[in-house]
């Protein structure tokens, strides 16, 4: 091992056997030392995971509908509602609005999702929207 490593390991020994106090009044005489402000960093390093987390936050181009609610007063429209998304026969789309929350489409584009809720809120139901 080298003597600079063998320096380091040491440097790493002591640090961690220091008090919170120590650390803290290390950091103060570091910065005294060195003329810098370790505060500093901080809202560098904050800026640059947000601008690198906002391409993960793109807009998703499939979503997944799901009929969350329906009011018992409100039942019928939502029902046809349902019936006109999906194609069902009555008995299914009773059991479907029956049964919610249940997901009206796995899997449709953002058009079509948002069409979907028109339809299902117009009827009276609540829907949600799930990009996937």
């Amino acid at each position: 091992m080298s003597t600079q490593q063998q320096s380091l390991d040491q440097i790493v020994e002591v640090l961690s056997n220091l008090s919170v106090l120590d650390m803290s009044k290390l950091k103060t005489m570091l910065e005294d030392k060195w003329g810098v402000k370790a505060a500093a960093a901080a809202p560098v390093m904050m800026a640059a995971a947000a601008t690198s987390a906002a391409p993960a936050a793109a807009e998703s181009t499939e979503f997944k509908v799901t009929l969350e609610e329906v009011p018992n007063d409100k039942k019928i429209g939502v029902i046809k509602a349902v019936r006109e998304i999906t194609g069902l026969g009555l008995k299914e789309a009773k059991d479907l609005v029956d049964g919610a929350p249940k997901v009206l489409k796995e899997s449709c584009s953002k058009a079509e999702s948002e069409e979907i809720q028109k339809k299902i809120v117009a009827g009276g139901g609540k829907v949600t929207l799930k990009g996937l």
